[in-house]
């Protein structure tokens, strides 16, 4: 939708001059959830904690892409639901990294100071990195599922 409505494309050479937003990943570093258990509870960790900090991003999304406020409060919901699930699946809890409110603040705060052209830019971005932290946990809590006593 982005790519058509504001022609915002992946191939935009725009956007690979200002993709600085360290957004959350799972790499391969994180074991992908499919090795014995130590891993596996750190890549379970890695998820939770990308997770919450979405949060700040899909809240920015929210307030940004107004059209699809709705879609965009729908999705914030389940992240935060899906974030608090792998949590509570993690050996310990407390390990999983929440960002706090300065620091959710703080990331707020400089993405509404993005200049209106690059507006479009930076949400397509969140959507697009954050659609891709999105498969890997899937494939992980699917891999998860079918290998382990996992439910």
């Amino acid at each position: 939708q982005m790519c058509q409505k504001f022609t915002v494309c992946p191939n935009s050479m725009e956007m690979l001059l200002q993709n600085t937003l360290n957004l959350p990943k799972v790499t391969e570093e994180d074991g992908f959830c499919l090795l014995k258990r130590t891993v596996e509870d750190k890549c379970l960790r890695k998820i939770s904690s990308g997770l919450y900090t979405f949060q700040t991003y899909l809240k920015y999304v929210q307030e940004t892409f107004t059209s699809e406020n709705q879609n965009i409060e729908s999705l914030s919901y389940s992240t935060e639901h899906l974030a608090r699930t792998i949590r509570h699946m993690v050996i310990n809890p407390e390990e999983v990294v929440i960002p706090d409110a300065a620091t959710q603040e703080s990331l707020h705060t400089k993405l509404k100071s993005t200049k209106a052209w690059t507006e479009k830019i930076t949400i397509h971005l969140i959507l697009r990195d954050f659609t891709s932290f999105m498969e890997k946990t899937v494939r992980a809590v699917r891999y998860l599922k079918n290998t382990r006593s996992f439910s």
